[in-house]
């Protein structure tokens, strides 16, 4: 039987994988308080995570509890601060930067894909902007990435496999405890256990432990790992909710709640300058400006958009994905290709009327692992030109926009225009 990823020897680069996020965060942390004052949905989360800490009242009811939970940790620890409100967001962007390549690691055992898939990650645009503002998305994409790491290392190294899953289980849980938009990618796991089982030809099925993805293990059990756990994970994040002043969840509301969530996130209906939909996203042709006014004594901005040269070579990168999975039987490139599918899926599907670039923040990570993947391929046919001209110029790229990804001192309104080249990013 065909193994579930290509077997490779190489040497394991978690000390480069780990001085990558470490990097990564030292470069988030400048300018982390600037703005001084919440800026975008800050000025949402942060009044919901300081009514957590004094109980007083539940805010935010159309997004789950566990990301405002993380940012009130932050301000109990650090002060209502800005240091406090976005410490845990940088510390998330390293940990999700780290999980992805881990992740990568286990599926691929590719030195240069998992590398070359970080420092995409860094130079991606999204991941560094969402971890320097105190939102809910950096949360919800790191607890996913976390899960991944598990699930490829669970397959790769099946003595592991059942601590592997269970941690994992717990990440799914928490990443979608973080926020909606990672529902249709928790189920996934579990569903990709049964199809694999199916296709093994197991006589039993429920209780067979012989077959991919992990051998000794029966389906059962994979689905308590996998199903049970991330929904009791999942029901403990809204603990708190039962303990506010005003509000409360009441015992046996749980359900009745999530109706309301499914009413609040469908009910924003206004037309927004800055909303978009996946054909945009995909295209990269609508940006969204967190800030971009006077505060802290300069003209500052931050905008929200991805590299403008690995979104669009991700593209064609990625139908390089679903043919090597197919013909190849590159199951890692197969994966990323599905995960990608299935986040865009949802989006064209969901009945949630306005959407926002940001909702592409996590499928745009699955486009930039598949990219490191065709890299690698490129990389080890010799054309290490190309493969290493694309991470030069996407970190150059990345180098160019940075004043406005970091909220740095600008020449003054008009200095946007710098580095709008599309008229469709204003």
């Amino acid at each position: 039987m065909t193994a579930p990823f290509p077997e490779r020897h190489p040497q394991d680069p978690i000390a480069l994988t780990a001085m990558l996020a470490l990097i990564f965060a030292a470069l988030g942390m400048i300018r982390l308080s600037v703005p001084s004052a919440p800026y975008f949905d800050e000025v949402h989360y942060l009044p919901a995570a300081r009514a957590l800490l004094d109980r007083s009242e539940w805010l935010n009811r159309e997004h789950p509890m566990l990301g405002k939970e993380i940012i009130a940790a932050g301000i109990a620890m650090f002060g209502d601060r800005p240091f406090g409100w976005r410490i845990f967001p940088l510390l998330a962007g390293a940990g999700a930067l780290f999980a992805f390549c881990r992740a990568l690691w286990f599926a691929s055992q590719s030195r240069f894909a998992v590398l070359a898939f970080g420092v995409l990650l860094a130079s991606g645009f999204s991941l560094f902007v969402h971890a320097r503002i105190a939102m809910l998305d950096i949360f919800m994409v790191c607890f996913f990435a976390i899960a991944l790491w598990q699930l490829a290392a669970a397959m790769r190294e099946p003595e592991t496999g059942r601590r592997r899953l269970a941690v994992a289980g717990i990440a799914l849980g928490l990443s979608m405890a973080s926020k909606w938009n990672a529902a249709v990618l928790v189920i996934i796991p579990g569903a990709g256990f049964l199809v694999l089982r199916v296709f093994a030809g197991r006589r039993r099925l429920l209780m067979s432990r012989r077959g991919m993805p992990l051998p000794g293990m029966t389906l059962v059990e994979a689905g308590v790992w996998l199903g049970v756990l991330p929904l009791l994970t999942y029901w403990l994040t809204f603990l708190p909710a039962y303990f506010f002043t005003q509000g409360a969840l009441e015992p046996g509301g749980f359900i009745a709640l999530h109706r309301d969530i499914m009413a609040l996130q469908s009910s924003v209906i206004q037309p927004h300058p800055y909303q978009s939909n996946w054909p945009d996203w995909l295209l990269n042709i609508r940006a969204i400006w967190y800030l971009y006014e006077p505060v802290d004594g300069a003209q500052r901005g931050v905008l929200l958009i991805g590299n403008p040269l690995t979104m669009l070579i991700g593209l064609p990168a990625m139908a390089w994905c679903l043919w090597a999975g197919i013909a190849r039987k590159r199951w890692d490139a197969l994966a990323v290709f599905v995960f990608f599918a299935a986040s865009i899926i949802f989006w064209m599907a969901v009945n949630k009327p306005i959407q926002f670039y940001y909702h592409y923040f996590l499928p745009s990570c699955f486009l930039l692992a598949g990219l490191a993947l065709a890299l690698d391929a490129l990389w080890r046919r010799g054309n290490r030109t190309i493969a290493g001209g694309i991470l030069a110029g996407s970190v150059a790229v990345f180098g160019w926009f940075y004043p406005i990804l970091s909220s740095a001192p600008l020449a003054g309104p008009q200095s946007f225009a710098h580095w709008m080249w599309l008229d469709s990013w204003r």
